[in-house]
């Protein structure tokens, strides 16, 4: 596991280089490392690069990827928790509606309240969102009775279907000058990355991770079965409780920098599984290792497969996503 965990980090932040080198303006790989190494030991290396390069590599890529990176770290960590809970392996935030609550949230924040809180208010309003569509799933469920797993993520599907239809009565309703921004926004992209914005997701994501790392035994037996993880003294409902809440904390975060990027969580955990097995002390890890990576590829694909068009991420993971949901549906036949 340790010479794996090196490899994916190898992987990653050759991926992020890849990713700051490769767009309109290509930036050989000698040069984005040396302006890397140039801003963080300012006086290590004699440039050689134009000042154009510099910002390009600077303060509009490297952001991006990091943010990209930290997106699918996020949201493959949410999938793999929630497919334990669940015990379900098509739990997925965007599948379960926690990914539409937190549009909802941010949209809120975004056309109709304002920033009365600073930089906070959209993080916090798309994680209140992400909540109550999560407790609304939960709701539903109980009152339709329906416990079995494959239920659960109908009645996520279903909840989703009318957050975001409340979401898009947001946006009708809304200033119409904003209205192609916000719709763009929904898409997915992370094209606003700004170095002042990356600690908040940074700090979420850190300390999301280290919960569910926490927990990684409880989470190996809530996959056995609720009898199971009970006899070992689990509070059942109040763990999947706490796993769905923190599960909110982090999507949400994540959706208010970066909009809707669909079956991230589906796909990775699966993928993850197939390399390390089952045990969650390397799923989780692994898991956020391979989400990152993927992302950073998905964010490049965006950028480059239409160049100079930037294509929304959520389009990219959405088509790559279905397939691989059709995919697993024939697998389990």
């Amino acid at each position: 596991m340790p010479s794996l965990t090196v490899a994916g980090v190898a992987v990653l932040l050759l991926s992020i280089s890849v990713a700051v080198s490769l767009g309109a303006v290509a930036v050989p790989l000698g040069t984005v490392w040396g302006i890397m190494a140039d801003r963080i030991l300012p006086g290590l290396l004699t440039p050689d690069w134009t000042t154009g390069q510099a910002a390009i590599v600077w303060e509009i890529r490297l952001p991006r990827a990091l943010l990209a990176a930290m997106v699918g770290a996020g949201l493959a960590l949410v999938g793999a928790s929630l497919q334990s809970v669940t015990r379900n392996p098509l739990a997925d935030p965007h599948l379960l509606g926690i990914s539409s609550g937190a549009a909802f949230g941010a949209i809120l924040a975004l056309l109709h309240t304002g920033l009365f809180l600073g930089l906070l208010t959209v993080p916090l309003l798309a994680f209140a969102g992400a909540l109550a569509a999560t407790l609304l799933v939960l709701g539903v469920t109980s009152f339709a009775q329906a416990t079995g797993a494959d239920r659960l993520v109908l009645a996520g599907v279903a909840v989703s279907f009318i957050v975001m239809s409340c979401a898009n009565i947001l946006i009708f309703i809304g200033d119409p000058r904003a209205t192609h921004t916000v719709v763009f926004w929904m898409l997915g992209g992370l094209g606003l990355a700004q170095w002042d914005q990356l600690l908040f997701p940074a700090v979420i994501l850190v300390g999301c991770g280290l919960w569910f790392l926490a927990n990684a035994s409880r989470l190996n037996a809530m996959t056995i079965g609720d009898e199971t993880a009970s006899t070992l003294g689990i509070p059942i409902a109040r763990f999947r409780l706490s796993v769905f809440v923190v599960g909110a904390l982090l999507t949400g975060c994540m959706v208010a920098f970066s909009g809707i990027i669909g079956f991230v969580g589906l796909m990775i955990p699966h993928i993850v599984r197939m390399l390390v097995g089952g045990d969650y002390a390397r799923v989780l890890p692994a898991s956020a290792l391979v989400g990152a990576i993927f992302l950073v590829w998905a964010d490049i694909a965006a950028r480059t497969v239409m160049a100079p068009e930037d294509i929304p991420i959520g389009i990219v993971t959405g088509l790559i996503g279905g397939a691989f949901f059709v995919w697993l549906l024939r697998r389990r036949a």
